[in-house]
């Protein structure tokens, strides 16, 4: 149970995000076949570096993924089988969750819903240049949790990062 919650949830999470790169990299793809002015290589090149610092790094790589490998091994030390069963959620900060953590996830959830109703009413050529930068964004933040994952393994102690569970909150 113990490695099944910790795999369920870690696999949950990265094959949510390879998801939505499967869903958004065809239509990042459908610029090769544009004609691009120097505006949108611009926008392109804008997108792609902002999405990988700001998404990418700074949400991912210094938020996002530890805080999941995080919670990933404290599933994996007390599995109850509610949260196992919940263990994308829960590592993603949704289930068993400070009130803190819960108010940041549910609101960077609802955000991230409405940044996508408004992408998708973009046409061609922006779509594909918004969608590219969402992309590498999205891919370093897989890299990222594969990398706090081999991490965990070799020293989980260099992990610095609260799980925000609120057993840990009280002590």
């Amino acid at each position: 149970m113990r490695v099944f919650g910790l795999a369920w949830g870690l696999g949950g999470v990265v094959a949510l995000l390879v998801f939505a790169i499967y869903r958004l990299a065809p239509l990042a793809f459908e610029l090769v076949d544009l004609r691009l002015n120097l505006l949108h290589w611009a926008a392109l090149i804008f997108s792609v570096v902002y999405m990988s610092y700001a998404e990418g790094y700074k949400g991912f790589h210094l938020g996002f993924a530890p805080r999941v490998v995080v919670r990933a091994l404290c599933l994996g030390r007390d599995p109850r089988p509610g949260f196992v069963l919940l263990a994308p959620l829960f590592c993603m900060g949704f289930v068993h969750a400070t009130r803190r953590r819960k108010l940041a996830t549910f609101g960077l959830t609802a955000m991230i819903v409405c940044f996508i109703a408004v992408a998708r009413q973009l046409p061609q050529p922006w779509r594909g240049i918004l969608d590219a930068g969402v992309v590498a964004g999205l891919s370093i933040g897989i890299c990222s949790i594969l990398y706090f994952m081999a991490v965990a393994r070799l020293a989980p102690q260099r992990i610095e990062v609260s799980p925000d569970t609120p057993e840990i909150a009280r002590s």
